[in-house]
């Protein structure tokens, strides 16, 4: 009598650490489903959300790549420019009213070369005007995924609220537990329902804020970048744009400081190429991670949901 008055207080204490009264095991059990079922076909969406999620921000992060590159091939285009630009304007030089045979000789030679650089020149800064282009295509295309990645980021944040299924999931298998205990004293048949609670009380030791966490990641990484690549594509453009660029112009009016406005802008554009694309990269590992974390509750929801039907 001693023993069974023992363990009855011992019952008695752990029914009530769960703080509520101890169902009947079929109630338990109808509580459980409810409270689990659902919890796999959600994951499988957040998965899918979080798979296209990658894709577009990698898509993102190789337009980024392909930006800054393209922006760097331009301005060593750009440089290359210049200097034919200084060639061309020293050779415009004046010569004496009354030049001597060697400066008639070294301004005919001056002349010959000038028509090669100009040419030069001209081929430089066309190639320049098409990798400008490219480059506020590219970084356009980069500021699109980022604010798509940003939109869905924000769509697997507490989606369908995972993390409340699950916490009610874990309450319902607490007092599925219960129930078998008490059902067990009473000599019921309680191996379906002690298989239930074996497959689906892993929920208790698994992570579910690291989803949020790695979506919140992306989403502001995502944010970032749609920001950077946006201000970046204006100010290709504009760095780009005849006003800036003066290309109807005779090279000898186009000032030092007309041709430092155009490489300053330029060097904007690349570091913003590069800050997006870093952005974008940032929120390709969040949604990678946000994924594996995703997998490993769902490892648990596959059992738990599996011995539930």
């Amino acid at each position: 009598m001693k023993n069974i008055f023992a363990f009855s207080l011992v019952l008695i204490s752990a029914f009530n650490a769960y703080g509520a009264e101890v169902l009947d095991l079929n109630t338990a059990l109808q509580n459980t489903y409810k409270a689990c079922v659902d919890i796999d076909d959600n994951l499988h969406e957040l998965k899918v959300l979080a798979g296209v999620n990658t894709a577009v921000t990698a898509v993102g992060t190789g337009l980024g790549v392909g930006a800054a590159a393209t922006g760097f091939a331009k301005a060593d285009k750009d440089t290359k420019a210049k200097k034919l630009a200084d060639k061309l304007n020293y050779n415009k030089q004046t010569v004496n009213v009354m030049p001597s045979d060697e400066e008639m000789n070294a301004f005919a030679e001056a002349f010959k070369s000038s028509a090669d650089i100009e040419k030069e020149f001209d081929k430089l800064r066309k190639q320049s005007k098409t990798l400008g282009n490219w480059r506020t295509g590219l970084l356009a295309g980069n500021t699109a995924t980022n604010v798509a990645g940003a939109i869905i980021s924000s769509r697997t944040i507490n989606k369908d609220n995972i993390k409340g299924q699950i916490e009610s999931c874990v309450s319902a298998t607490q007092a599925l537990n219960a129930a078998i205990t008490a059902a067990k004293l009473n000599g019921e048949y309680i191996d379906e329902a002690q298989n239930i609670y074996n497959a689906c009380r892993e929920y208790e030791f698994i992570d579910v804020s690291a989803i949020n966490k790695r979506g919140t990641g992306a989403m502001i990484s995502a944010s970032i970048g749609a920001g950077l690549g946006g201000i970046g594509t204006i100010t290709s453009g504009v760095a780009n744009s005849e006003s800036v660029r003066k290309d109807k112009l005779d090279v000898s009016e186009k000032t030092d400081a007309d041709w430092d406005k155009e490489k300053n802008l330029n060097t904007a554009a690349n570091v913003l190429s590069v800050g997006a694309t870093a952005a974008s990269a940032t929120a390709t590992i969040f949604n990678a991670t946000q994924i594996a974390a995703i997998k490993k509750v769902a490892k648990v929801s596959e059992s738990c949901t599996g011995a539930l039907k």
